[in-house]
């Protein structure tokens, strides 16, 4: 009884926390609550302003929590039909472009993973070079719209994008750090060839790194307009953000008073409680997706930093 004891006061004495931990706490609870306060706010404000009345945004009487509920803008939202078309555009986008995407970077990252493809290290120098090294805006622009064709396409959104050379090094030290050569050899004892390996070993033992090669995919495309800003022309052809952009910095909107000249107040209203509800029509997709890719994600950059 006295042997439990005196382990017990033992053990008490080993998890006492020095000074200097709990400054160390201290500091770390200090920063961590606000950078939440940072990240969390706008949200909520957004949020907020959305279910507002215009005016209360404008005057600066809403400032964290709205003081009545205003739903006339979200109303907008659902009769402005280019916001719903960019949003198709902007979903063929994203799974065509994802699913080319995924193809074209594990196929080079498995390539360049293997020992015995005699070619690896020109094609990986290639690569690499060409992540500090490029033509510019310019040249980008003249091969894309005018060499391949592709101006006022939504394949200039998706073709020219479809391989980053981060993503393919990833891969790479993925399936590196992940695929054992024994299991390639026993592999090809059983007669299985390298297209085969590929499809049917490596690809479903990729899972992790598959949610986080799509996930950034998804993310980075559902997020671009710059492309779109460049490439296109046809309004019916823009995307989810290009259109929320051009409703941003725009003052007025053609569709709610065309034959206006002069921007009326209840124009700009309008607009002005359209312009948050639109923010988070665009961003619900990415807060409902991230929660089940998390654990992938987490566990995917992991195993693959582990071996360069």
């Amino acid at each position: 009884m006295q042997s439990y004891s005196t382990t017990v006061s033992v053990k008490k004495k080993k998890m006492k926390i020095c000074t200097e931990d709990k400054i160390f706490n201290v500091i770390t609870y200090f920063i961590l609550s606000l950078l939440l306060v940072v990240f969390v706010y706008p949200l909520v404000y957004v949020v907020s302003a959305s279910i507002s009345k215009p005016s209360e945004v404008l005057s600066g009487q809403m400032w964290l929590f709205p003081s009545s509920i205003y739903f006339d803008g979200y109303k907008e939202i659902f009769k402005y039909t280019q916001l719903w078309t960019g949003y198709g555009n902007t979903v063929i986008v994203v799974g065509l472009g994802t699913l080319l995407s995924l193809a074209v970077t594990f196929a080079a990252g498995y390539s360049l993973s293997r020992k015995d493809f005699f070619a690896k290290k020109f094609f990986m120098l290639t690569f690499v070079f060409t992540m500090f090294f490029g033509g510019g805006l310019i040249p980008t622009y003249i091969l894309i719209a005018e060499t391949l064709n592709m101006y006022d396409t939504l394949a200039a959104l998706i073709i020219p994008s479809a391989v980053s050379v981060w993503n393919v090094i990833l891969v790479r030290t993925y399936f590196m750090s992940s695929l054992p050569e024994d299991l390639l050899e026993a592999a090809k004892i059983d007669g299985c060839g390298n297209i085969k390996f590929f499809v049917s070993i490596a690809m479903p033992l990729a899972g992790p790194i598959i949610a986080v090669i799509a996930l950034y995919n998804i993310v980075g495309r559902w997020n671009s307009y710059f492309d779109a800003l460049i490439y296109l022309s046809t309004p019916e052809k823009y995307p989810l953000q290009l259109v929320i952009r051009n409703l941003l910095t725009q003052n007025q909107m053609t569709n709610l008073d065309p034959g206006a000249g002069v921007i009326e107040i209840e124009n700009i209203m309008k607009v002005e409680g359209m312009k948050y509800g639109t923010i988070i029509v665009s961003t619900l997709p990415m807060l409902i997706i991230y929660p089940f890719v998390q654990k992938y994600f987490v566990k995917g950059i992991f195993v693959g930093s582990l071996k360069g």
